[in-house]
């Protein structure tokens, strides 16, 4: 039997993978202190808290396959220490931020990366990571390099954000959203493909990313999926800005708008994921899940990112109140 090592498996992205492995036949053991949530069924804990210099001493025989899910150098260098030699394949979970430059469209692999200088902050981490990595382990693994994954269960709240906040109803602040886009990846099309590339014996950096879809093409999805009385009121970023709206994520945000600048960030090539077998369910179906598990978690409920019923009532008022042209679009459902 097909043997995997997740390193962490306990919280979301994670815990797809364990979930997709465990489906396909594979014996599935996750390593990790089990405080961020339940395995995978079918799949085994064995815990453990990384910090410690034996807590890879309870993992005996090969592996066919090892995902680490961390972006600690710490982490992933120790793991690697005690693992490597005994590892078939080796997936790297890391990401689209290790990219130095957001204000491309269509830059592949071959993009310059940012220059590890501080490994406190995520994106020198995984650039890091992934040197580690690849010196270690070289035609041996793989660099997953995931682009924003959405889905049930997202603890960021950034993509469910919308179809919750339409299944509400009412006046429905937005940014405005032409020539913006959106990459999202649903967390089992990418927990299955990571499952796939393993088997095959993928190698090299790969951008695992979702089908961009203009943002408004996301708004209109997740209007379509709620299905309540709802008008959208867009205004522009000047706008968005002097109210202390955030781009993409967090507190006081509209989640998945960024700034002009960062026009590459959602438009990566995907050509390499869809060589390497990626596939990618339609969006309706992903919104359709996701609101599915926004109503199941409450749509009311305090959230990670987005805005407040508060935060957008003001806004809206404070822009109609100073610049009545600044509502810019408006749009009923």
């Amino acid at each position: 039997m097909r043997r995997m090592l997740i390193l962490g498996g306990t919280a979301w992205l994670g815990r797809a993978i364990a979930a997709a492995a465990v489906a396909s036949g594979t014996d599935v053991v996750c390593l990790a202190r089990g405080e961020a949530g339940l395995i995978a069924p079918g799949s085994r804990l064995v815990r453990a808290d990384r910090r410690d210099p034996h807590a890879y001493d309870a993992l005996g025989g090969e592996w066919d396959d090892v995902v680490e899910l961390s972006w600690d150098p710490e982490f992933v260098a120790s793991g690697l220490d005690a693992l490597a030699d005994r590892a078939g394949h080796w997936t790297l979970v890391s990401s689209v931020s290790v990219y130095a430059r957001s204000d491309t469209p269509f830059a592949d692999e071959d993009a310059e990366l940012v220059e590890p200088a501080d490994p406190s902050q995520y994106a020198d981490a995984k650039v890091h990571a992934e040197r580690l990595t690849s010196q270690r382990l070289g035609d041996r693994a793989l660099l997953a390099r995931a682009g924003l994954i959405v889905g049930p269960g997202d603890p960021t709240d950034r993509f469910g954000y919308w179809p919750a906040r339409f299944a509400l109803g009412g006046r429905v602040l937005t940014p405005k959203a032409a020539g913006r886009y959106v990459q999202g990846i649903d967390v089992d099309d990418l927990a299955a493909w990571i499952e796939r590339a393993g088997r095959a014996r993928v190698a090299g950096p790969i951008n695992a990313v979702g089908e961009e879809y203009p943002l408004a093409a996301v708004l209109a999805a997740s209007q379509a999926a709620a299905g309540e009385e709802s008008e959208t009121v867009a205004l522009d970023d000047a706008t968005l800005e002097a109210h202390g709206v955030q781009y993409w994520m967090g507190p006081r945000s509209l989640p998945l708008w960024l700034p002009a600048e960062a026009r590459g960030f959602s438009r990566r090539s995907d050509a390499a994921f869809v060589a390497s077998g990626g596939r990618r369910r339609p969006l309706p179906e992903t919104v359709r899940r996701t609101l599915d598990d926004e109503r199941a978690r409450g749509v009311d409920r305090p959230r990670g990112a987005g805005l407040t019923p508060a935060e957008e009532t003001e806004v809206l008022a404070g822009s109609s109140r100073h610049s009545p042209s600044a509502r810019g679009d408006s749009q009923s459902a």
